[in-house]
């Protein structure tokens, strides 16, 4: 099958797709893509998303029709504004606060028995790399992270959690995870950051963007009470980006 391609979603939505595997190459295309599209914008597309390894450009087709958009769109990816390097390579790097264990992070122990770990040397892997938030999506502001160590690499459970709190730090598969609301889940949930990764009522609600890179920090219990409270006060600043 010959990438990229393009597939109707309905009549308001086109993906355009680079390929069918979680890749840091794919995913880096589809980022390009949608950086482009949001600084040379076509008349008529109201929204642009990208995922692991494609894009969904939605469009009002009283002002474009489909074919015209697919036209347009493989003229973009013909010029050399769709590669890659157009695209910012290296997006906000954020030390993520985590306090791992307790009673969201029900499955640090057994994990770690799984893998033959003690618990600090579980923490201590999962710190030790640094992540890619490859998108958004799922749920508002809940970000799908690569570069999990393979020692981690962990199934989902066979019968999902009916609630996990927002902020729950998880591994599905070869991917990690940051909880930004609360709901059902069968990932498998090893701690939890204070940080509030979406919140409607902020000028910025969401914290993440596809492109940031992550690194977990682990923090004892008070500590993630104290950063939690700071939070939650009035007019509290956000978390800022490491320079």
């Amino acid at each position: 099958m010959t990438y990229p391609r393009l597939r109707p979603l309905g009549d308001t939505a086109l993906s355009v797709e680079f390929g069918e595997r979680i890749d840091a190459a794919l995913n880096a295309r589809a980022r390009a893509l949608s950086y482009d599209l949001a600084q040379n914008p076509i008349t008529g597309v109201v929204d642009v998303v990208p995922t692991y390894r494609a894009v969904l450009v939605s469009y009002d087709p009283h002002v474009i029709r489909g074919a015209t958009l697919e036209t347009a769109l493989n003229e973009r990816l013909r010029a050399p504004l769709g590669a890659p390097e157009n695209a910012p390579q290296s997006g906000a790097l954020w030390h993520v606060p985590v306090v791992y264990g307790a009673e969201t992070g029900c499955d640090l122990a057994p994990l770690a028995r799984d893998k033959g770990l003690s618990e600090q040397a579980l923490i201590a892997l999962h710190c030790s790399v640094e992540y890619r938030v490859y998108m958004i999506g799922f749920a508002p502001g809940f970000a799908y992270l690569g570069g999990l160590p393979e020692q981690l690499h962990a199934p989902r459970l066979a019968t999902p959690r009916q609630w996990v709190p927002a902020g729950a730090i998880g591994i599905g598969g070869q991917q990690a995870s940051i909880n930004s609301v609360a709901g059902p889940s069968g990932w498998r949930y090893i701690g939890q950051t204070p940080w509030r990764s979406f919140d409607p009522d902020r000028a910025r609600p969401f914290l993440f963007a596809a492109g940031d890179r992550i690194r977990f920090i682990p923090v004892s219990a008070r500590e993630g009470q104290d950063i939690a409270a700071r939070a939650a006060m009035p007019d509290a600043p956000l978390p800022e980006p490491q320079p």
